[in-house]
């Protein structure tokens, strides 16, 4: 994990080096002035020679500023490091997660993610800083303070020596006893966040269910978690400030009256004593700072690892060594295919599948909700790996393509499909970022899309918000349609996706489709039995195996499960009566 961190500070090597080495500077030249403030005190001030504290003065006014000067651009580099730093360990995230295949991301929940991206980040950002400045600035000055402290009286130094101990121990005590609400107030972060995620994104449905009461107390439950989380947790680290406050001054009580006695006799000057004691302010700063890096890296050590969970996360789909780049045509072939979405051959939700699919052949698909329709497609893109059997394209096992190969040429239109945001240009051209205005157009005909386009009146200028959420159900699907076929595939799978159209346009979509992608394989995946009608074939689909396989005629004079459908939608009468 410590490797995958050091890699995000790459261009900043420079200033993270920066950063100590200007704080030692500003250290060295701070801890000398008491030194300094001591000789004004013995050998001007005690002697009444005031050329030598006018002299020794201006010495320490040199040393001041030029403390000032390191301290600024110590700041300035941590500042600039820190901020680069985690910068690129958001991109490295990022860059993993687009690695991740379906089964990664199943195991990291969406709104675990963003905290990661997001909180996680911030808290190690705000511990790297930390470390390279101030964690360097409290050891330092605590080994220079206390090095001189020893030069300028070591047996009343020795007094530092006893209390170490209980520093030890307030500190040992934050460590063991924190860092596990830590871990608990974090993953409360990510169960807030999809709180959140889904309020926002389901909100009309909120407002239409009168739900907002029961939303809030969701919400105020688990804020109400983190709060509890956090108050537990300051109330262990506000124990070790009293802890540290108290054995410092009481170091600094017996050094005085330990002082005072030596002065007497005449064993010690005043200068030493006073020097000791600026010094002994030095040294409970410098703990203090301290003990404020360690609650930092208590608190960046959890986000730190939720974060390395990511970075080390292996991706489940990986390129073969030598990968085929081409895809000769769009025949399908599964033989003994069976799948689990925990890669556990006693928990199929997809079994004994045995299906060939010549290239260019129209193939319908129905079956009742959790028969693994969109499982089974899945495995054609390679979405997934297959658990048992082998899954051919082309010709050629998956597995044996490219990731990017195989996607090019297998379009995916999923059932609650995504638009960006951006204009209807802009989300067109993710199937084919160089497609001309004609290209487009034709698209969308295809899809039924360029009649409400061009009735907006930016049309294809039209800015889509996020989620496509200014444009209808029906809409969107056209438009997710338009984009799949600009990437010219020789696959294409609908997965549900004119459940949100009218009979009339999904007639128009298949027909369509079928003078102008003669050679294209279809998948279509439909609950409407008309969708499918006119396939060269139809799966029928039942608790996760091929139940029948025919034409339409056939089905319905052989397969009760097809009939009773076929039946029941158009005893409904209205949408079903007209066969395209």
């Amino acid at each position: 994990m410590l490797k995958q961190f050091a890699k995000a500070v790459r261009q900043y090597k420079t200033p993270s080096l920066l950063s100590p080495l200007f704080m030692l500077g500003e250290v060295f030249l701070e801890v000398l002035i008491p030194y300094y403030m001591r000789n004004i005190v013995d050998f001007g001030i005690g002697k009444s020679d005031m050329n030598y504290v006018t002299k020794t003065s201006a010495v320490l006014v040199i040393f001041a500023l030029l403390s000032l000067t390191c301290g600024a651009l110590s700041g300035t580099f941590a500042a600039k490091a820190a901020t680069g730093f985690a910068a690129n360990l958001r991109q490295d995230i990022f860059r993993r997660i687009q690695t991740f295949s379906f089964s990664n991301i199943d195991k990291f929940s969406t709104a675990g993610l963003v905290t990661r991206l997001t909180t996680d980040v911030s808290n190690v950002q705000m511990a790297y800083q930390a470390i390279i400045r101030q964690a360097v600035r409290a050891l330092l000055m605590f080994s220079f303070a206390m090095t001189m402290s020893f030069r300028l009286n070591a047996q009343v130094s020795l007094v530092f020596l006893a209390v170490s101990p209980i520093l030890g121990f307030g500190l040992f005590f934050v460590i063991f006893k924190v860092h596990p609400i830590f871990v608990r107030a974090f993953g409360a972060y990510d169960k807030l966040n999809r709180v959140v995620q889904e309020n926002l994104h389901g909100i009309r449905v909120v407002k239409s269910f009168v739900r907002e009461e029961k939303e809030t107390e969701k919400f105020t439950a688990f804020s109400g978690e983190i709060y509890d989380d956090f108050v537990r947790a300051q109330k262990r680290v506000a124990f070790n400030t009293p802890l540290l406050q108290f054995c410092v001054y009481s170091s600094t009580l017996l050094i005085a009256w330990v002082g005072a006695n030596r002065i007497v006799i005449g064993q010690m000057s005043v200068g030493e004593l006073t020097g000791i004691i600026t010094y002994t302010m030095q040294i409970l700063m410098s703990l203090m700072l301290l003990s404020f890096v360690f609650i930092m890296i208590i608190i960046s050590r959890t986000s730190a690892k939720r974060i390395g969970e990511v970075l080390t996360e292996v991706p489940g789909l990986q390129n073969p060594a030598e990968p085929v780049h081409t895809v000769a045509d769009g025949a399908i072939a599964l033989e003994n295919v069976g799948f689990s979405y925990v890669n556990d051959a006693d928990k199929l939700c997809l079994r004994d599948i045995n299906l060939n699919i010549a290239s260019g052949e129209t193939i319908g698909i129905i079956g009742g909700t959790g028969s693994a329709k969109t499982t089974l497609v899945n495995l054609i893109p390679r979405l997934y790996d297959a658990t048992c059997g082998t899954v051919r394209v082309g010709g050629r096992d998956v597995r044996d393509y490219g990731l990017a190969a195989l996607r090019r040429e297998v379009a995916v239109v999923l059932q609650n499909n995504i638009l960006f945001s951006g204009t209807i240009r802009e989300n067109l051209r993710w199937g084919n970022e160089n497609a001309t205005d004609e290209e487009l157009r034709a698209a969308c005909r295809l899809a039924q899309a360029d009649g409400f386009i061009e009735r907006f009146p930016d049309g294809y200028d039209t800015y889509i918000e996020q989620g496509g959420s200014n444009v209808s159900g029906g809409q969107k699907q056209r438009l997710c349609i338009a984009r799949a076929l600009l990437k010219n595939p020789k696959i294409l799978i609908l997965d549900d996706s004119t459940s949100a159209v009218d009979t009339a346009t999904d007639a128009g979509i298949r027909r369509a489709f079928a003078q102008s992608l003669p050679h294209t394989t279809k998948l279509i995946i439909a609950q409407r039995v008309l969708s499918v009608l006119d396939a060269d074939r139809i799966i029928v689909m039942e608790n996760g195996s091929i139940h029948a396989i025919g034409t339409h005629e056939e089905l319905l004079a052989q397969n009760e499960i097809y009939r009773e459908v076929y039946q029941s939608q158009m005893q409904a009468g209205g949408d079903f009566d007209v066969p395209a």
